[in-house]
């Protein structure tokens, strides 16, 4: 048998981590979890036949046309992901018994904080990579042209222009706008934005009121922060950019399908994540909970995002 054969999981506790959500993560948006059964394969990439209008008519007798949706790229390789969570002996009412469900659950939030934060930072690190887009999805914002720089920035016509390359490029238009914490503060003292919004009754421009603006479905503000360096010290996990995207509609909140054009997608193994049964480690004392995460995100469709670098970077 294998590892995973071999692994005992607790099935209260698995599902607790598989329903666990931080509002602050918002990777998912961009790489829906797609969940699949092996740990390599063929990432399924869409080109511009996966947006196509065919004509279905046929006389009788005659052939049906038959189309494909998507097709086999690239490999991937789905990497395996463990921490695990402790609950000390001292931490417990009853010393000699294995842990309540309460004293678990919390051990295993503290792990899937940590695993969580580490896939969001695997979707920044793709998303937020210029060189991941051709020349046509991606803008760099300099001096004043950015969205702090005042009346001589465009937030709105930087955003019409990434959903015109994608809708050009795929035929529909970006359905998610991943704003990072600086580019979401900029809006609200961007000149042009707040006389735009000056007959809504709002003071300042609210992730709702962006996707109106923007028309898109929806904002999500990327305002993950990540501890880096010897001194642990707090940098942006998504940076000064925007991302537009054509994405999965299922957001991260449902089991997205893998068959559906999406930007992006998180190819995760079948029921994770999971929480094997508790060991006893006498050495700290403790009982002992393996949590595992076997995700790795993959961009399926670079035509179907838009980079914005540094809209929310300072303009000087």
């Amino acid at each position: 048998m294998n590892s995973n054969q071999v692994r005992v999981v607790d099935p209260i506790l698995s599902r607790h981590a598989r329903g666990y959500r931080q509002p602050n993560l918002v990777g998912a948006a961009l790489f829906p979890l797609a969940f699949v059964a092996a740990y390599g394969g063929k990432v399924i990439q869409f080109g511009k036949e996966s947006f196509r209008v065919y004509n279905s008519a046929r006389s009788p007798g005659s052939a049906t046309k038959r189309v494909q949706f998507g097709y086999e790229g690239v490999d991937y390789g789905i990497v395996p992901h463990a921490l695990e969570a402790s609950v000390p002996r001292e931490h417990m009412r009853d010393a000699s018994a294995v842990p309540g469900i309460d004293l678990a659950s919390r051990a295993v939030n503290t792990v899937m904080r940590s695993l969580l934060l580490e896939h969001e930072v695997a979707c920044a690190t793709i998303a937020c990579d210029p060189a991941n887009y051709d020349t046509d999805h991606k803008v760099a914002l300099v001096g004043t042209d950015r969205w702090t720089g005042g009346n001589a920035s465009d937030p709105l016509g930087d955003v019409e222009a990434g959903k015109e390359a994608i809708r050009a490029s795929i035929g529909v238009y970006p359905n998610v706008a991943m704003d990072s914490a600086t580019a979401l503060s900029a809006p609200r003292f961007n000149p042009p934005i707040i006389d735009r919004i000056k007959h809504t009754g709002r003071d300042s421009p609210t992730a709702e009121l962006l996707a109106s603006l923007f028309g898109v479905q929806r904002v999500v503000v990327g305002a993950a922060v990540q501890a880096t360096g010897a001194t642990d010290a707090f940098g942006d996990v998504w940076g000064h950019d925007v991302i537009l995207g054509y994405a999965n509609d299922s957001g991260g909140d449902a089991n997205a399908s893998i068959d559906e054009p999406s930007c992006g997608y998180t190819y995760v193994i079948d029921g994770m994540p999971s929480v094997e049964q508790a060991y006893w480690d006498p050495n700290t004392k403790s009982w002992i909970y393996g949590v595992s995460f076997d995700q790795k995100p993959v961009q399926t469709g670079m035509a179907a995002m838009y980079l914005i670098e540094n809209a929310g970077a300072p303009a000087a």
